[in-house]
């Protein structure tokens, strides 16, 4: 899908705050133009980042005394995944299937960002240009989540293939839900553990597994005609979300902004598409207590020029296909400092928007 966002302003998900319309209350007042709904850690273990997305899957168990979530596969499994690949089957056919995927919805208890940005987008008629929502990946998921023997679900091809399907399905559902009040959503997929890809703990993956997992859900994206962004906030092979079919490729631009000019040409191609990168300029650490708009400006165009000397990119095609974004999620800031990175987000937008005329 092509599109011109011309230094859009929005977010990664996870915000410190308790009370979810606080949070959106800070969403819609700094980056109204593609509000997000917030992930709240804060609220305790249901809204943890793999957690938050597990209900409904077959042999998922939370211990609560303990703080965790394993799947057992321990027993026989065959009843809850064949109930489970038939829901996925009726729903999901792309000849047949209904659409209706919601076996695997959020509900109010694991997701109360969503219900309440819903609830103020539909108390003020209309539509934004953009709303953006947000599902944990399959490999973040996979490699951190494990079974009662401690083994990553990755590892086992049945579980992974669950959980596939299951964001996939999550992730058409938050589409459907909020796609009323927006002319376009924007759906991220977050893959952090991207970082870690091609290290020594990870050397067992093999890139066309991350690619295949990815693409599913980018594929799921697409089925429901929603943008399809893939955030990362370390360092990775920028390669993969580009390869994976991503439309917006997220990163962190504060601290590792000139690693994506080590991939130019797959850039090239990504931007010359029509497709978009989302600089995550703002940091989302006590660094930006020490930044300003200002600094944050000259910070952005320091990296625009690395891209351009390295891919011969048009600057202007740069800017044109910019979404600005904080460097990560906030749910491990203070609430003050999370709340300066979305004021100061937003007024990075409208600051480089008025210096190229925009």
């Amino acid at each position: 899908m092509e599109f011109k966002p011309r230094f859009l302003a929005s977010a990664v998900g996870s915000m410190p705050h308790a009370d979810a319309a606080d949070a959106v209350d800070v969403v819609l007042a700094a980056i109204p133009e593609a509000p997000i709904w917030p992930q709240l850690s804060g609220r305790g273990l249901n809204e943890q980042m793999e957690i938050q997305y597990s209900e409904g899957m077959p042999c998922r168990s939370i211990d609560r005394e303990k703080g965790r979530m394993f799947f057992d596969t321990s027993g026989d499994y065959t009843d809850a995944f064949t109930e489970f690949y038939e829901a996925y089957i009726q729903a999901c056919d792309p000849d047949e299937g209904t659409g209706d995927v919601s076996s695997m919805a959020l509900s109010e208890d694991f997701a109360a960002g969503i219900f309440e940005l819903e609830q103020r987008l539909a108390a003020e008629g209309g539509k934004r240009p953009f709303v953006k929502c947000h599902t944990t990946g399959p490999c973040s998921f996979a490699l951190t989540i494990v079974d009662e023997n401690k083994r990553a679900l990755w590892y086992n091809e049945e579980f992974r293939d669950v959980i596939i399907k299951a964001l996939a399905m999550k992730c058409r559902w938050q589409i459907q839900k909020l796609q009323s009040f927006a002319d376009n959503v924007i759906c991220f997929i977050d893959e952090p553990i991207l970082a870690g890809f091609g290290s020594s703990t990870y050397v067992s993956v093999s890139r066309d597994e991350v690619l295949a997992a990815l693409g599913e859900l980018v594929e799921a994206i697409h089925a429901e005609g929603a943008i399809a962004g893939i955030h990362c906030c370390g360092n990775t092979e920028w390669s993969i979300p580009i390869d994976a079919g991503a439309d917006i490729v997220n990163f962190d631009a504060f601290q590792y902004g000139e690693t994506i000019a080590m991939y130019p040409e797959h850039v090239k191609r990504h931007l010359e598409s029509g497709k978009v990168l989302a600089w995550g300029v703002v940091p989302t650490s006590a660094e930006i207590r020490e930044q300003t708009v200002e600094t944050l400006v000259d910070h952005y165009e320091k990296m625009v020029d690395n891209l351009v000397e390295k891919s011969g990119l048009d600057r202007r095609l740069i800017y044109d296909q910019t979404i600005l974004t904080g460097s990560c999620g906030t749910g491990s800031m203070e609430v003050a400092d999370a709340e300066k990175v979305f004021a100061i987000t937003g007024e990075l937008s409208q600051a480089l928007r008025a210096k190229h005329g925009i």
